[in-house]
């Protein structure tokens, strides 16, 4: 199996104008440990260095570390970077139509009397509402086509990621993290956390398990062009809980319509965005602010020294 190294260098910075006097602050950065991808190295640097670090675990089985300030800043800077390998998924070319059909999904992980499998409920976190995902009638009949009876539940995945993918526009000024799914149906302008949310919301209101999943994509510069240093972006896309296999979640990426393998780095699975965001927290003091973020994903064989990647990269749009 083809195996593919990246460095990976995330950057975010916060001008708050003036003094914060106090901070907390969760962060996901860390990846999440997979059976194909392997962290050989990872660290985060913080400016001003905290009062208090504490790393462990959230609710999701996701590396999270979080951070306390209690003296004054007016800035706050974080660089993540990590060394990653991803091994490319020995998937059998059935493994869509060999996947069970979805009506009978659907009905293992309703509610029943009978005493649930340990994978079947941990899935269940995955059914319901979320903060940016409604279940709504709407959502379930945009999906219903795609989901005819006796489809199996894969393949009724990959025809509502290619339904949204050909029916929805990439706009990064159509929509903010606030603009509800129901929006996006309507306008059907967005971006990938957009896409997640409403592939999400469309499983789940056919009473099917779903998760959002974060991470990074690399992008490819033009022929001939050298790639630029902070021109890369967070990504999300979508994993769909199949029963009864070595593998049980099985990624889908809307925004490319494609099923994610070597150019898809993961960081963490949550029910939707503000479970797993890069970097939230309060803070006393300080003025409005937007952060500035900058990430560079490269491959080994076009790496370039750490520090430079650092020291030269800028802010970019989140994709």
């Amino acid at each position: 199996m083809r195996t593919v190294r990246y460095l990976v260098v995330h950057e975010t910075r916060y001008d708050y104008g003036s003094a914060v006097s106090l901070s907390q602050q969760q962060l996901h950065l860390a990846p999440r440990a997979l059976a194909r991808q392997q962290v050989s190295a990872q660290q985060i640097e913080i400016e001003p260095r905290p009062t208090w670090r504490r790393d462990g675990e959230d609710a999701f089985g996701n590396p999270v570390t979080w951070l306390g300030f209690d003296t004054p800043h007016t800035t706050l800077l974080l660089r993540s970077t990590l060394r990653v390998s991803l091994r490319s998924t020995a998937r059998p070319a059935t493994l869509l139509t060999d996947s069970p059909a979805w009506e009978n999904v659907r009905a293992r992980l309703a509610y029943g009397a009978g005493k649930p499998q340990p994978e079947d409920l941990r899935a269940t976190r995955f059914l319901f509402e979320s903060p940016h995902v409604r279940i709504k009638h709407e959502l379930a009949h945009y999906a219903q086509d795609c989901f005819p009876s006796g489809r199996p539940i894969l393949l009724g995945a990959q025809a509502l990621m290619a339904k949204i993918h050909r029916e929805f526009t990439f706009d990064p000024d159509a929509t903010s993290v606030a603009t509800p799914v129901m929006d996006l149906l309507q306008h059907k302008r967005g971006v990938c956390q957009d896409f997640a949310h409403l592939m999400i919301a469309c499983l789940r209101a056919l009473g099917l398990a779903a998760s959002y999943v974060s991470g990074y994509l690399l992008t490819r510069p033009p022929a001939g062009k050298p790639r630029l240093i902070g021109a890369d972006a967070s990504h999300a896309w979508v994993a769909v809980y199949v029963p009864d296999r070595a593998e049980n979640w099985i990624d889908f990426d809307p925004t490319n319509n494609l099923l994610p393998d070597t150019e898809h780095i993961t960081l963490a699975y949550g029910r939707d965005f503000s479970d797993i965001s890069p970097l939230r927290g309060i803070i006393l003091g300080g003025g409005s602010s937007e952060p500035e973020v900058a990430v560079t994903v490269v491959p080994v064989d076009e790496e370039a020294l750490p520090e430079a990647l650092c020291a030269s990269a800028e802010p970019s749009r989140k994709h």
